[in-house]
């Protein structure tokens, strides 16, 4: 037992919470852009499945940081892997939408709107996982508004890189499903560094959810900032 009366593992559990936040801090750094130096005319469908796969994967980890704080804020209110999963769905349903469109010509969303939204999108489900203390019903339409949002930003990514004519459509799914399994990748991490051994402690909001939470929404925060006026 400690001088306070806890058991030693808890103490543990505290400090591996907090442990996280200077990760998360980590991950507001500038990251690469995307580069694709292949000619993908000497690509079969196969080989060019292939490489928008790693695309779409590689556009969440490691690239996508504002991605991946706004999947662990959506994890870890409630962090057994079915909600989450649920969620990750509508998420996933909503920016394939929104992609789709912006990469056939449909819309054409301004990247200086798209961007800041993108970033209070992570600072409002941080500041709802703080103040809340369940995970809402609703909160699913409400990813699903925000993955319309985060879809119009993958496109400006893939605008970039272009798409091959000979297989438009395919390249446009296999990038999808990169991104999926990007997403489903960082909620099975959060799951095993977190869930698994955290989730049903009493002490899990205060020592994990709402560390975590300020850390991710002081970042978003900074993003919607930068993003906004110095952008």
């Amino acid at each position: 037992m400690t001088t306070a009366g806890r058991p030693a593992w808890v103490k543990k559990a505290a400090w591996r919470s907090l442990a996280a936040v200077p990760l998360l801090v980590l991950l507001a750094l500038p990251a690469a852009a995307h580069v694709l130096n292949t000619d993908l005319s000497k690509l079969s469908r196969t080989e060019i499945f292939g490489t928008y796969l790693k695309l779409g994967f590689t556009h969440i980890i490691p690239l996508g940081f504002d991605h991946i704080l706004f999947i662990i804020s959506l994890y870890i209110l409630e962090p057994r892997l079915k909600p989450v999963l649920l969620q990750a769905t509508a998420f996933t349903v909503a920016h394939s939408i929104t992609l789709g469109l912006a990469m056939y010509g449909l819309i054409s969303p301004p990247s200086e709107v798209i961007e800041p939204i993108i970033a209070l999108s992570i600072l409002f489900v941080a500041i709802e996982n703080i103040i809340t203390n369940k995970l809402n019903p609703w909160r699913v339409a409400i990813v699903f508004g925000f993955g319309l949002v985060h879809g119009m930003g993958f496109a400006s990514a893939l605008t970039g890189l272009g798409l091959p004519e000979k297989d438009y459509f395919g390249s446009l799914i296999s990038f999808n499903v990169g991104v999926e399994l990007g997403q489903v990748a960082v909620i099975l991490l959060a799951w095993g560094l977190v869930g698994r051994w955290a989730a049903d402690k009493a002490w899990y909001k205060q020592r994990v959810v709402i560390p975590v939470s300020v850390a991710i929404g002081l970042v978003a925060a900074y993003w919607t900032v930068e993003r906004v006026f110095f952008t």
